[in-house]
């Protein structure tokens, strides 16, 4: 099993553990229709938040498949403003004495934290925990080609644009197209300040 260290801090955020007191803040952000714009599924219930806070509480991070999902909370103040994912993909090379995972990477803020550069500080630590911890060799963010803002963080962390998907979903009545981000271990940026 893979030990993730919690929390992470930076500056100004902590990146804990979710737990059941977080439903409330969680569907506050979650069941508004602008959060879900750019996500695979539409806006979630009451009930879709709780199954999912339960996952988040639960879910280990052993095998290719699982997420290491962390609560993003402001040093400043007591609540959740958001959520940043580390999925621990197939692919990577698993044996010798030390493993190369390949994973992604992705986030969803609450809409009064955008803006403020959270989303950056808050990826910039997990990257920095999968490519200098974890033993990740690849991380990939994979977006709505339409979401200007994720692009714009992807490419603040030193991601590396690699190309468009196009029309390759259909999601929510049309086609989207996928861009992807990502960083590899030898070409990896400096990430600059990440966790303490």
């Amino acid at each position: 099993m893979v030990e993730i260290p919690r929390p992470l801090t930076t500056e100004r955020l902590i990146l804990r553990h979710f737990s059941t007191d977080d439903l409330d803040d969680y569907y506050r952000y979650q069941s508004l229709p602008e959060t879900a714009r750019y996500l695979y599924g539409e806006a979630r219930s009451y009930a879709q938040c709780m199954d999912r806070i339960a996952r988040y509480v639960q879910e280990p991070f052993n095998e290719p498949g699982h997420w290491a999902t962390f609560a993003v909370q402001l040093k400043s103040a007591p609540g959740l403003v958001g959520e940043m994912a580390l999925k621990w993909n197939e692919g990577g090379k698993p044996e010798g004495p030390k493993p190369e995972r390949f994973g992604e990477i992705g986030w969803t803020l609450a809409p009064e934290a955008q803006g403020h550069g959270y989303a950056t500080e808050a990826a910039r630590a997990v990257l920095d925990l999968a490519m200098n911890q974890l033993d990740f060799y690849r991380v990939e963010a994979r977006l709505d080609a339409r979401n200007t803002a994720s692009a714009a963080i992807c490419e603040r962390l030193g991601m590396l644009f690699e190309g468009v998907l196009r029309n390759n979903m259909y999601l929510k009545g049309e086609w989207t197209s996928e861009a992807i981000y990502a960083v590899v271990r030898d070409q990896q940026p400096h990430l600059g300040p990440g966790i303490t």
